[in-house]
């Protein structure tokens, strides 16, 4: 669904999930201040029992001017957009309406809507809602104060931006001009006494473990963004390299985690975490995420949640191995020969995007890569599933035939560049020409039986992560060129050689 199909409504009803939040309450005024546009006549409403009364959220609110208000009833003869929620789901009020949309990022419950823009990657429904203003150049240059409530839509929905983990929120956080002075006002607005006192309580509760050097910590149920404060409190103890703060709800458990150490990311031990039970994800220093209640009874019956978060971490701690390229052996003895496939992959050079010097970051719907300077000796491949790897121009001439045409791949995220001293953001598809690997390019590879992280050349910051299956890869040509294919697409790229 685009914004445009929208427009044959002359009235328009946005409402926004009782109780609305941030993300909420930005992406309704967003939505409201473009059909206003267009001309149409426009309400931003939501229900439910509880008026907006957070202190940051009435700040919001009253330093924006945004004309939301609070109903026990409506009637429409136009078109109900529900916002960030979905139409008759058990968190928005159910109003009657002739018509009905509904823009969200949360997982499908309502099938039967045919006016319908959901999706469950991004971290925000900000996020959606900039991208679906984006196709219809809107200009956000003129529009400061939607600029600031999306970004703060997507600041609290994703804790502190510490759960992003899809390109597209990454590309609108660092987009947008905004407010910064009331973007301040609003960060400092979240605390009040009784939150500083639950704070206070769980860290003298706190669990640590001092092989491993993290620390596990209860806290009373509390607004998200507080899970984050105490483990920003937690992660700066000299001891504690690893943070995880927690509480329960109804239906669940809500994490934080945070690390100082490289060896371990965030984002990938929340995913660790909610292995199976739930999700996770974020940066690599400050992630969190969510466990289900049945799902974590059914899979770990009697199991109280302290139990499993600390030997869930035990196991982890105790399940991987580091590779640094620049320091390993290789022992090409225990490995097999393969020849790369002739598959049809693409690249870029990286001047034709940006001067020799900038510094740049190389974003995919995986990760960022971000310890990289533009030069024209530095390439970009870009693999069959959107996956990039940087190469030098003499690794790139021996181990493919440079083609002419344009490279094209389907794909939820085609790769950007972005440039870190101007904060321009570049889709790299025009620049992508395609590429085919050579006949007579060999590596040696074996299939994972632990975890591995491996430091790439390219990346001293992040590792690749490898799980069992996946499939160790050493460059015949140089053997400390060592990177993680996954075992999804190992054999299209690459078959064995009989020696």
């Amino acid at each position: 669904m685009k914004l445009c199909d929208l427009l044959k409504y002359d009235d328009i009803t946005i409402q926004c999930h009782d109780n609305p939040d941030a993300d909420s309450i930005a992406s309704g005024f967003a939505l409201y201040t473009y059909f206003n546009e267009k001309g149409k006549n426009v309400k931003l409403i939501y229900g439910g029992r509880a008026e907006i009364s957070k202190p940051n959220l009435v700040i919001l609110v009253n330093e924006l001017d945004i004309p939301i208000m609070h109903v026990n009833n409506i009637k429409t003869d136009g078109l109900l957009l529900t916002v960030d929620c979905q139409y008759g789901a058990g968190n928005v009020e159910k109003f009657e309406a002739p018509y009905v949309a509904v823009i969200d990022h949360h997982q499908q419950e309502i099938e039967d809507i045919e006016l319908c823009e959901i999706r469950s990657s991004l971290g925000s429904c900000s996020t959606l809602v900039w991208q679906m203003l984006c196709h219809e150049d809107f200009n956000f240059s003129e529009h400061m104060d939607v600029s600031t409530a999306l970004y703060y839509g997507l600041f609290t929905d994703t804790k502190s931006f510490t759960e992003i983990s899809h390109p597209t929120d990454r590309d609108m956080k660092d987009t947008l001009s905004f407010d910064i002075n009331l973007i301040r006002k609003l960060k400092n607005s979240n605390l009040t006494m009784e939150e500083l006192e639950i704070a206070g309580f769980a860290l003298l509760g706190n669990s640590y473990n001092p092989q491993y050097r993290f620390t596990v910590v209860k806290t009373q149920p509390c607004d998200p963004n507080i899970l984050g404060f105490i483990s920003d409190l937690a992660i700066q103890v000299d001891s504690i390299d690893v943070s995880v703060v927690y509480h329960e709800t109804t239906i669940g458990i809500k994490f934080s985690v945070r690390t100082c150490i490289r060896e371990v990311m965030a984002n990938e031990l929340a995913e660790y975490l909610a292995e199976n039970v739930g999700s996770g994800g974020g940066h690599w220093d400050k992630a969190g995420g969510f466990i289900s209640n049945a799902e974590l009874n059914r899979l770990y019956p009697d199991t109280r949640t302290d139990v499993y978060l600390e030997n869930r971490l035990l196991t982890y701690f105790e399940s991987f191995k580091v590779i640094d390229c620049l320091t390993y052996k290789s022992d090409i003895s225990s490995m097999s020969r393969y020849k790369k496939r002739s598959v049809e992959q693409g690249y870029v050079k990286c001047t034709d995007v940006f001067e020799s010097g900038t510094p740049i970051i190389l974003r995919t719907l995986r990760c960022d890569l971000d310890d990289l300077v533009s030069d024209e000796n530095l390439y970009i491949i870009i693999g069959i599933k959107g996956d990039v790897n940087p190469i030098t121009k003499e690794k790139l001439d021996n181990r493919y035939e440079l083609l002419r045409d344009s490279f094209e791949l389907d794909t939820e995220y085609f790769p950007h560049i972005r440039n870190k001293r101007t904060g321009e953001i570049v889709d790299l598809r025009p620049y992508a020409k395609k590429c085919i690997s050579n006949a007579d390019v060999y590596v040696y590879a074996k299939a994972l039986t632990e975890t591995v992280k491996v430091f790439t050349q390219w990346d001293r910051d992040t590792y690749m992560l490898g799980k069992p299956g996946d499939y160790l890869i050493v460059c015949d040509d140089d053997l400390q060129d060592i990177y993680i294919v996954t075992q999804d697409i190992f054999d299209l790229l690459y078959e064995r050689v009989d020696e």
